[in-house]
């Protein structure tokens, strides 16, 4: 259903070195980019995340309650990916752990270097059972 999600941005070449180097870590790449806006996904069919300047061209803020969140195969490459995050400039909004809202539920939250709020995640579906 969706195809990307897109962040705001006040530096794009600081935004697009931050996630270059995150999603690396998932072998996720750039799929689309243009001078004003580049998208990383995993394969060009997949859903995939993407920063710009915005077009009206006035400040990049960032959305209250607004969150993006990525779906990883094991909580240990959660904590690998929230440590890099973090090893790049992030800043922490929740360590690694199980969520006790949802059975299985692994998950750390971060800020990217424009205050943006990401997740990433993995949910045991055998916990759901």
């Amino acid at each position: 259903m969706i195809g990307y999600v897109t962040l705001g941005t006040n530096d794009m070449p600081r935004a697009v070195e931050f996630y270059d180097q995150l999603f690396a870590t998932i072998g996720a790449g750039r799929f689309l980019e243009s001078e004003t806006f580049v998208a990383w996904a995993a394969a060009p069919e997949q859903p995939g995340i993407s920063v710009t300047k915005p077009f009206d061209g006035k400040p990049a803020t960032v959305g209250n309650g607004v969150m993006v969140a990525i779906v990883l195969d094991s909580p240990a490459k959660v904590d690998a990916f929230y440590e890099k995050a973090i090893s790049l400039g992030a800043t922490c909004e929740g360590k690694p752990g199980l969520r006790g809202e949802l059975s299985g539920f692994y998950a750390a939250y971060f800020r990217d270097l424009d205050g943006n709020k990401l997740n990433c995640f993995h949910m045991d579906m055998a916990a759901q059972g």
